[in-house]
């Protein structure tokens, strides 16, 4: 019995020998206990919870060298890799999460939480559901802060710059052409449908060095990267008719939508000063097709198509007659974009896009033809070193091929016509220097073989959150 009790006491005076006291303080930036934080090493049962002051002790039979894990809600988690003999009366200051709900965000670029990014202002139906937007996606940003309404354009205006100084993207590649032909006096609508975008991001305080040519502002289209369900739209209008489709079939998904207008009834029903020799009559469809790869990455295709036609004459003061105005637009838009993560946190974003716009146009007894193929090539790459710092950087080409011929009355054709050919690299960090404070700095370089220019334009953006509901950017 003796020898039973003596092995036993051996048993337990080494078992207590051999545990290790890993105990310390952890408070938040403003020296604040944080209660309830979880502290444990990593791959193992050993661990607790911080108490009311933020202290925590606990024991473990690990040796030699370990991990140690402190995590809390809205911090970000501390990690520390040492001896167990060393983790003793630690003083740990958690630093506030930047991705928290309500961390500082920046207008100018794309600073994301997760996969959302929080410059997204508008969704599909805030669209068709924004009063005097007539479901246009231009119609209805031209409601936002910044922007400029031009009653007789319809185009999208910043801070009184050129409809031309807002690029429009869709999936981070350009659009050429985002807007219906029209004649003067007359407004014109965006070319797509709102509801083959999850959301949209539109900035009118800057924007990043991924974009160029001295803009006003960018606006970016992401189309929906999974649809939820199947599923068949039809819209009938006293003007005219639609209808769209979504399949889903496996890692494929594919929205196709066309619809048709004719205006006649509308121009009959409510003249203006016009004279209408055609009414507008406009044919368009667009279609979505994607494919989830099983490394996450995804393939998508998207092709808009348009027509619009139309001749009226309109009161000129130099013209006794009135000045006639012919229309025949045809566009077609075809864009891919991929993305994919590999590596340790990298990601890259590529893309290509084609247009091409052809017109003829009847302008009194003149004939205009007017033919642009355009096309953007684009690739990205993206490192995630941690939630406080990441770095962007890539190249992209534009291409740009504009063909006119003028043909009078007297049959004396004239030809016009330019190629403007745009190697553009660009660079760019965001940095969190905390939930409050945060600055994206970029440079980028541009090529214009039109202009035969080169240019170096840099980039700084700050914000600052002063309190709950107010930020200074």
């Amino acid at each position: 019995m003796k020898q039973i009790l003596s092995i036993l006491f051996i048993a337990i005076q080494f078992s207590l020998i051999a545990q290790t006291t890993i105990s310390g303080k952890v408070t938040d930036a403003q020296k604040q206990p944080i209660i309830g934080a979880s502290v444990y090493l990593d791959g193992t049962y050993d661990g607790t919870s911080t108490n009311e002051k933020g202290e925590f002790s606990f024991s473990t039979s690990e040796k030699e060298t370990q991990t140690l894990v402190i995590s809390f809600i809205s911090f970000d988690t501390y990690i520390k890799t040492a001896d167990v003999s060393l983790l003793k009366n630690l003083k740990i200051k958690l630093r506030d999460d930047v991705n928290a709900l309500d961390a500082v965000i920046i207008n100018a670029g794309t600073f994301e939480a997760g996969e959302k990014a929080k410059v997204t202002v508008l969704k599909p139906l805030d669209i068709v559901t924004t009063a005097s937007a007539l479901g246009d996606v231009m119609g209805a940003l031209q409601t936002l802060p910044g922007t400029s309404t031009v009653d007789e354009d319809g185009r999208l205006f910043v801070r009184g710059g050129e409809a031309e100084e807002t690029q429009i993207f869709i999936d981070g590649i350009r659009v050429f052409t985002p807007y219906a032909a029209s004649a003067r006096n007359i407004p014109t609508r965006g070319r797509f449908s709102p509801f083959l975008f999850k959301g949209i991001s539109f900035s009118t305080g800057g924007y990043s060095a991924e974009y160029g040519q001295a803009l006003s502002s960018v606006l970016q289209l992401n189309t929906i990267d999974k649809p939820l369900e199947e599923k068949t739209d039809l819209s009938f209008m006293t003007v005219g008719l639609g209808v769209g489709n979504t399949q889903i079939w496996g890692k494929n998904s594919f929205s196709v939508n066309t619809s048709y207008v004719n205006l006649a009834p509308y121009q009959e029903a409510f003249p203006d000063r016009n004279n209408w020799k055609k009414p507008v009559q406009a044919l368009s469809g667009e279609m979505v097709y994607r494919y989830q790869f099983k490394n996450e990455s995804l393939l998508k295709l998207y092709g808009a198509f348009s027509y619009t036609d139309f001749d009226l004459i309109q009161d000129d003061i130099n013209f006794v007659d009135g000045f006639r105005f012919g229309l025949n637009n045809r566009n077609l838009y075809f864009n891919t974009s991929y993305k994919n993560r590999f590596g340790d946190n990298w990601k890259i974003e590529t893309g290509f896009s084609f247009t091409n716009d052809y017109s003829n146009i009847n302008i009194i007894d003149d004939l205009v033809t007017d033919n642009e193929n355009s096309m953007h090539f684009k690739v990205k790459l993206k490192k995630q070193f941690s939630n406080r710092f990441k770095i962007s950087f890539g190249s992209e080409y534009f291409m740009t091929d504009f063909n006119e011929d003028y043909t009078p009355n007297n049959g004396l054709k004239l030809t016009y016509g330019f190629n403007n050919n745009i190697l553009a690299s660009f660079a760019e960090t965001d940095i969190f220097f905390s939930k409050n404070l945060a600055t994206k700095i970029g440079i980028r370089a541009e090529n214009s073989e039109l202009l035969n220019e080169f240019t170096i334009s840099p980039r700084v953006s700050l914000a600052y959150k002063a309190g709950k509901n107010s930020q200074l950017s």
